[in-house]
């Protein structure tokens, strides 16, 4: 974007009371030989030539420019999590429905209107380009009022994250495979957390020798918050990872919820915190007086999600929080039991009484094995593909035709402006999923623990004039239930829903909601010029429907499917459970020749291995296609 684009852009936006601007450069950048966990050197995607990706703390009166370019071999882009992007849905950075990505040695400036959409709290940035974000392309944003809400006398934000020792793109093949029909997501190797402050990582602990490409940051335990007696912290939580839910606590304090995605709370004293991807809450916790011990800090992964735990796997990591730097650790050990955090019970301080809504859209989340014998998501029996033409361009060049859903492709809902939409979402796999809808923060006016129930305690109608239901915009809904988010389309433009889970999205859990197209079109002036150059230096068309023509409905050309296999086997599906079969049979032959050769299984041990094996392949209630969930 050229500087007459950007001040064009910030006039369209910003409001006449005084403002900064705070700017940033990023040069996209490979790093090599990063190393985190002390347990592997590997290739990582970072800012400036080094990693971790630089924090960002910005005054709520300011509007943020990141002027990037993209030095990777690949396209990118940039997606302000949680950010309204209000009359700028162009600059949401989500490739495929923003944008179609700065293409290599390209530019791009991301102008993300803090100081006129009325936000602060807890946010992230991370690529929204092909899996960035799983290779390190992630950072905390944090929003600064001019006032906040709770009182306290210092404040940290804390970094969870898994981490791959293998790039993206080849777990991605392993995953998308026929001979991964079941879809076992990759398990991570690891876990991070790592702490800022002002704009600034925290170093490692002293005296520690971490690798010398990220020896400036310190990781796990080699990283320690630093207390002072009687002080009350702030602490921001934020999970940044691509497939692992967390459980959060501190040994030895007491913990209060203050926020939850970037929506002020009333105090909710809590023992855990669960953390799905994405999601951010601030917890207050005051110091001891005590400073004869430091305390542990725990990050545990959910290891239920996992289809297995590699035995290299250490699923639960610890920091500290240090009061005297002679003092040893005092380590509580595990809790009694993991629960996840029930946010309907968070009461926001601004209160917002939910609206009638207008208009419903039910969405049935689902995986099967597809008639490419490979794994997919889907949303009502259909799996989302990008469309050729990032939805925006659509909506802004096709004219009256803009109304026209079709027109975007599958899984694609046109919404009018003002319309106040329950978004109704079921979740029939048997996993737990993170969802996320860019440019709003939902409210939760309703849950079911088993939507397919009649018995409304498991299944309870919505409430009629909720006061102040929670606002968030990363949901968790569990296996085998369902939320209806409240949304006022109230910010023209078109945003992308679906689960935050990365191999997720890559196989299809997404929506488009295409926002109010007439009134979006009034702000076509202000679309830059290079969201069009950067399709055509890609090789795709900026204009036109979702397939890139003139039309409402030829779609001709429009990338579509797997599908799920209504008619039969297919070959590659045929291959997919020959494959499976065939390992089951040697298993058997293993089980056989054991006892042959004087190894003794007792019956009840070769049941036991049987049902674990079944177990894992109905996990998640897709085996072939063949086993559905179950209520």
């Amino acid at each position: 974007m050229q500087p007459a684009s950007v001040f064009l852009l910030l006039t369209s936006l910003v409001s006449p009371a005084l403002a900064g601007v705070q700017e940033l450069w990023w040069n996209i950048t490979y790093v090599e030989n990063a190393n985190p966990d002390g347990l592997a050197d590997r290739r990582v995607i970072g800012v400036n030539n080094t990693w971790p990706p630089p924090p960002i703390d910005v005054n709520s009166t300011d509007s943020l420019i990141v002027h990037m370019t993209n030095s990777l071999d690949a396209l990118t882009s940039l997606h302000h999590h949680g950010m309204f992007f209000n009359k700028s849905s162009f600059m949401d950075g989500a490739v495929g429905v923003s944008e179609c990505g700065t293409p290599p040695g390209g530019t791009f400036d991301y102008v993300v209107p803090i100081n006129s959409s009325g936000q602060w709290g807890t946010y992230w940035v991370h690529s929204h380009a092909g899996g960035q974000y799983v290779d390190g392309l992630r950072a905390p944003l944090v929003l600064h009022p001019p006032t906040e809400v709770h009182s306290y006398d210092e404040e940290f934000t804390i970094i969870l994250g898994d981490w791959y020792h293998t790039e993206h793109n080849v777990l991605l093949q392993q995953f998308i495979n026929i001979a991964n029909p079941g879809g076992a997501e990759p398990i991570p190797d690891s876990a991070l957390i790592y702490f800022a402050q002002n704009a600034s990582y925290l170093g490692p602990i002293s005296g520690t020798s971490p690798s010398p490409v990220t020896s400036a940051v310190g990781f796990n335990e080699n990283s320690t918050l630093p207390f002072q007696p009687g002080k009350t912290y702030r602490l921001r939580i934020i999970n940044t990872s691509a497939f692992s839910m967390f459980y959060f606590w501190i040994d030895g304090h007491d913990m209060r919820i203050i926020e939850v995605d970037g929506t002020d709370t009333e105090e909710y004293p809590i023992s855990l915190i669960s953390l799905a991807v994405a999601q951010r809450y601030s917890i207050l916790v005051t110091a001891r007086n005590d400073t004869s011990s430091n305390w542990a800090i725990h990050a545990n992964f959910d290891t239920d999600m996992f289809d297995t735990v590699p035995d290299t796997l250490q699923p639960n990591i610890t920091s500290s929080i240090t009061y005297s730097s002679s003092a040893s650790i005092t380590d509580s050990g595990p809790v009694d039991a993991y629960f996840a955090v029930d946010d309907t019970q968070l009461v926001p301080i601004q209160q917002i009484a939910a609206p009638d809504a207008t208009k419903t859209i039910q969405l049935v989340a689902a995986f099967d094995t597809m008639d490419d014998g490979t794994n997919h998501a889907m949303f009502n029996e259909i799996t989302y593909n990008s469309p050729l033409v990032p939805a925006i361009l659509s909506e802004m060049t096709l004219g009256s035709n803009a109304t026209v859903e079709e027109a975007y492709g599958p899984l694609s809902f046109v919404v009018d402006h003002l319309d106040v939409v329950d978004i109704v979402i079921q979740n029939s796999d048997t996993g737990d999923h993170p969802f996320h809808l860019h440019g709003h923060k939902s409210m939760i006016v309703g849950r079911a623990t088993d939507y397919t129930s009649d018995d409304p305690t498991l299944n309870p109608p919505i409430a009629a004039n909720q006061t102040n239901p929670v606002r968030r915009d990363t949901v968790l809904i569990p296996a085998g239930g369902s939320a209806t988010l409240r949304v006022v389309a109230d910010n023209p433009g078109v945003w992308f829903l679906h689960c935050h889970i990365e191999w997720h999205l890559e196989v299809g859990l997404a929506i488009q909601l295409v926002e109010a197209p007439l009134q979006a079109q009034q702000y076509a002036d202000t679309v830059p010029q290079a969201l069009s150059d950067h399709c055509e230096a890609l090789g795709k068309p900026a204009s036109g429907n979702a397939a890139g023509i003139a039309s409402a409905t030829d779609l001709t050309g429009l990338p579509l499917g797997p599908f799920p296999q209504n008619n039969g086997w297919h070959p590659k599906g045929i291959l997919a459970m020959f494959g499976c079969v065939l390992t089951a049979v040697i298993g058997m032959l293993t089980v056989a020749w054991y006892s042959i050769m004087g190894g003794q299984i007792s019956e009840e041990e070769t049941e036991h291995e049987v049902r674990e094996a079944i177990d894992k392949k109905a996990k998640r209630g897709k085996l072939f296609g063949l086993i559905k969930p179950t209520a």
